[in-house]
């Protein structure tokens, strides 16, 4: 196939760019015991039988292919397992000109439907080869039945290079009983908890259901130990980590389901998404199916967190705007200089909603752990909720009841009081007379070496070391007439010429609602 050709198909997809190949036929063959298709992650099933069938399908996608390339598979009565294992070629590019990368999954008989049923697994780029059966499947892939019709294997190429991208994919049939899928236990929607308090989480981690080098039980050792109450697992693009936490959470330690919706124009968290919940991610910001999608995460029970909105790895940097989302992700993993224009960006849009405009976006920050020396929970958010549970965490963050730690070493209290024992703390409103004084007072704990600032509609006002032990209290005074609202930072000392010092914590704002 030429460019041309692959061009004018992709058009005549729309868009979402798709393009579907010609259908891949096992009915000519007759099933072969002890047939030598390639082993698939976990091996054969025990006691399997009927033997097995295999096709190799082999391609080239030249530069301007459609963002998913669809090899549809005629899949027969009769057979327990899919087997699929697939590469591509990595010609050398001059420097700076992406390479070949293509990522996997693939859809039942159901179909390939934006948003359909049809959707069984996806592992993007991590996996060479993948299984699935009613019993088991590789991590990323959903168990079931293998039931005849049309299957579809996605082909995701994410760069191709100039030289193009020449693939081969190898489709192993293996037939027997149809076996039984497991009912899936699901993490519960509320832990223990202290009542109404603080409570630490991080809603951004991978594990090996996706691109991350961590078991779930590893992860939740490690969430533990960073001293947080919450985490959400949000593998990119499938929901199959979500019945892979059985036995890791506690009393101590609530785990909700999400997904990382990872698109070709930008990434999201949808975060505490009703367990099985699957979130598409086939669109770009051109298709203006974004909200769609949104309202999906909504109607089950999601929040909509923009990730990482200015990440430099292509496809990260977020396209579709904030309109519809529920708050965003300002801190990701360790502070880069990634993270300040987010941060400035989100400050930008505080100013509206403190003249009484439009609602406001809180901010929230996470990890993003993938594998060490990645650190769980740095950084973490910080949620004022009315118990440990799933709604009552996600009703703190969209109140905006929320501050962001590098760690849970350091503790802080932020509040905002006027001269008549007025009171607002993080994310609420202060009422008082415009030329009335305001004194915001910020008290921390755990954060030596650093500095504390505080950050108003005109930018950072005020700015003061902490004493050497990191611990104590700062306060300024203000009116409502020089300030729309005002939020604390809590930072490092300046590594990097002409930038301000990492970040060591963060509040979202106190707005100063001035009367006549």
């Amino acid at each position: 196939m030429d460019r041309r050709d692959v061009l004018r198909l992709s058009a005549v997809a729309g868009a979402s760019g798709a393009l579907t190949l010609g259908a891949v036929s096992f009915a000519d063959a007759a099933p072969a015991a002890g047939g030598s298709g390639p082993e698939p992650a976990g091996g054969p099933p025990s006691g399997s039988g009927g033997g097995e069938q295999t096709r190799k399908v082999t391609g080239h996608l030249t530069t301007g292919a459609p963002d998913f390339v669809y090899l549809p598979v005629e899949v027969p009565h009769g057979v327990r397992e899919i087997a699929v294992a697939y590469s591509y070629d990595k010609p050398a590019v001059p420097q700076g000109t992406p390479g070949n990368a293509c990522d996997i999954g693939i859809f039942d008989e159901r179909g390939t439907e934006l948003g359909g049923a049809g959707f069984r697994g996806w592992s993007g780029g991590a996996r060479t080869e993948f299984f699935l059966r009613a019993d088991d499947a590789t991590p990323g892939y959903l168990p079931g039945p293998v039931n005849a019709g049309t299957w579809h294997i996605a082909l995701g190429p994410y760069t191709v290079a100039p030289q193009g991208l020449t693939y081969e994919v190898t489709i192993t049939l293996r037939h027997g009983p149809p076996g039984h899928t497991p009912a899936p236990v699901y993490p519960p929607e509320r832990a223990r908890g202290r009542g109404r308090a603080w409570y630490r989480g991080d809603n951004h981690l991978h594990s090996v259901y996706s691109d991350g080098k961590r078991t779930p039980a590893e992860i939740a050792a490690l969430a533990r130990a960073a001293g947080l109450d919450f985490i959400t697992t949000s593998e990119h693009n499938t929901t199959s980590a979500h019945r892979a936490w059985d036995g890791l959470w506690g009393d101590d330690l609530l785990v909700l389901t999400g997904e990382e919706v990872t698109t070709r124009n930008g990434h999201v968290v949808a975060m505490g998404t009703d367990p099985g919940v699957f979130i598409d991610w086939r669109y770009r910001a051109r298709d203006n199916a974004f909200g769609k999608y949104a309202r999906a995460i909504r109607r089950a029970g999601g929040l909509v967190i923009p990730a990482h909105p200015h990440a430099t790895c292509i496809g990260c940097n977020w396209k579709f705007g904030l309109n519809d989302a529920d708050a965003v992700e300002v801190w990701n993993g360790p502070y880069t200089p990634d993270d300040e224009v987010t941060l400035a960006e989100w400050d930008n849009t505080l100013v509206a909603h403190a003249r009484g405009g439009a609602s406001w976006l809180p901010a929230v920050g996470h990890s993003d752990a993938h594998r060490d020396p990645d650190v769980v929970g740095h950084p973490q958010t910080v949620v004022w909720a009315d118990d440990l549970s799933r709604r009552a965490i996600q009703d703190g963050i969209r109140a905006g009841r929320v501050w962001i730690a590098e760690s849970s070493k350091i503790d802080l209290a932020f509040s905002v009081t006027g001269e008549r024992g007025e009171h607002a703390g993080i994310g609420e409103r202060l009422a008082v007379a415009r030329t009335s004084q305001v004194t915001a007072r910020l008290t921390v704990s755990g954060a030596p070496g650093c500095a504390v600032s505080f950050v108003t509609d005109q930018g950072t006002v005020y700015a003061t070391p902490l004493p050497p032990s990191g611990t104590g209290t700062v306060s300024w005074q203000t009116t409502p007439d020089h300030a729309a609202y005002i939020r604390a930072e809590v930072r490092h000392p300046a590594t990097t010429p002409g930038l301000p010092g990492p970040m060591a914590a963060l509040t979202n704002p106190v707005f100063l609602d001035g009367r006549d």
